[in-house]
């Protein structure tokens, strides 16, 4: 049964992709652990070879509710193939990191329904600042790497799709 799908990057590997622009949209709330997962993924957009002047963008919001907002006007601006976005909500002892959660989640959510432009999810909802750090750059890698390689994989895969 063929896939339909021609080429692309062995398992493991990231595609080679030219003329790509990213954007990414970090949280300033928990902004010690969004700081890291935007480097991670800066880290992995110039590994790859992407110009990062010309072709990645970084903004700044000021926590995980308006990154929907952000992303929204950064996919109508239509200058981005792929737009990553970066929080971090440490539960707490009230309902407030349920509500941040389930608004964030179902608003990137439904932009990745509706538009034609991926939006990666790199929003860390955990328990402890500690789960945070942890997966910022500490020992579980860096999450932020992970969603700027998930970024390459669905522009590609997008482009593929196109061409059929």
């Amino acid at each position: 049964m063929s896939t339909g799908l021609k080429g692309g990057a062995p398992a493991g590997q990231l595609p080679e992709i030219e003329n790509m622009r990213v954007a990414i949209v970090a949280a300033e709330w928990n902004g010690h652990v969004t700081s890291r997962l935007t480097e991670g993924a800066l880290e992995v957009l110039e590994k790859a070879g992407f110009d990062m002047e010309e072709n990645v963008s970084v903004f700044h919001v000021p926590g995980a509710v308006e990154l929907t907002f952000a992303a929204s006007q950064l996919i109508e601006a239509s200058l981005f193939d792929a737009v990553i976005v970066f929080g971090c909500v440490i539960r707490g002892g009230t309902p407030h990191f349920d509500y941040v959660c389930q608004s964030v989640t179902q608003g990137i959510t439904g932009l990745n329904a509706d538009c034609d432009i991926p939006v990666i999810f790199g929003v860390l909802t955990v328990d402890t600042e500690q789960d945070a750090l942890d997966r910022a750059g500490g020992p579980l890698g860096n999450k932020g790497a992970e969603a700027a390689e998930a970024a390459i994989k669905m522009v590609d895969f997008k482009r593929k799709v196109e061409e059929l």
